[in-house]
């Protein structure tokens, strides 16, 4: 009986805090939980390709890195650095496609540990309203708070993390530079997975990318906004998000989001 209580209270766990920051020790980059839940996903207020707003929900939650990957860390991971603007390496690594996108991913799976990837379209929106119907990721003034976009941003990327998160913690989903998600392009959401996993049916020549970037508009910040693009383009406003799923780490050190609030936030063609 006694190993049986055992054996349930540790099979049994419950998912970190909504907002809890680990770090990776072997690269530096931060993740942040995104728990398990439901949301509604698409708008009735957008474009064609954003509907049926359509109800996703996430058994597990997940790991999502705090922050676009930065030109230091793909540097790290890479060994190269293919962006356009290099004029501080805790900038956003930009002129990836998505080829380039998974590979890092697959390359950050081999020198971490455990299995890091390319997030869902459903996974980044999710993420992105944080258990909000919001406009942009996060709650503020879009010009002064939250993103970084076309009039804003002296033509070119910003360092991560200087705009304001949204609720649970993750910086910089409403612009600087667009992230590619796993999904192939499908012209609305008719027949979208309800789980929350990659649509991979579709055209797959292109894929999805989520975010917007300095290069756009306002309009192009919002929360449920797609953008499709050939899978093999590089452009120097396409960039990295990466996800992890719980128990694929290897001696990451964790912060509760209470913790983590304490702490200063600083601030050609593989096709």
């Amino acid at each position: 009986m006694a190993l049986a209580l055992l054996w349930m209270s540790t099979a049994v766990q419950a998912e970190p805090v909504a907002g809890t920051i680990k770090t990776e020790p072997k690269t530096g980059m931060q993740f942040v939980w995104v728990p398990s839940g439901c949301f509604n996903m698409g708008s009735d207020n957008g474009a064609a390709d954003e509907k049926p707003v359509h109800n996703v929900c996430f058994n597990q939650g997940f790991w999502m890195s705090k922050y676009e990957v930065t030109q230091a860390q793909y540097q790290r991971v890479m060994e190269e650095n293919p962006s356009e603007y290099k004029t501080d390496p805790n900038k956003p690594v930009e002129k990836v496609n998505w080829s380039d996108a998974r590979f890092m991913a697959a390359e950050m799976s081999y020198v971490a540990g455990g299995t890091y990837r390319l997030p869902s379209e459903a996974e980044w929106e999710y993420a992105c309203k944080a258990g909000r119907e919001s406009t942009y990721c996060g709650s503020g003034d879009l010009t002064t708070r939250l993103g970084w976009y076309d009039g804003k941003n002296d033509k070119t990327t910003q360092v991560v993390g200087e705009r304001r998160a949204n609720e649970w913690g993750l910086h910089d989903m409403s612009g600087n530079v667009s992230e590619w998600t796993e999904d192939c392009s499908n012209d609305n959401y008719e027949g979208a997975p309800s789980d929350g996993s990659a649509w991979v049916a579709g055209d797959c020549d292109k894929r999805v990318l989520r975010g917007s970037s300095w290069y756009y508009y306002p309009a192009g910040m919002r929360s449920s906004d797609r953008y499709r693009s050939p899978a093999r383009a590089r452009d120097d406003s396409f960039g990295i998000r990466l996800v992890q799923m719980e128990g694929e780490s290897s001696g990451d050190t964790m912060l509760s989001s209470g913790d983590a609030m304490s702490l200063v936030q600083f601030n050609e063609d593989n096709y």
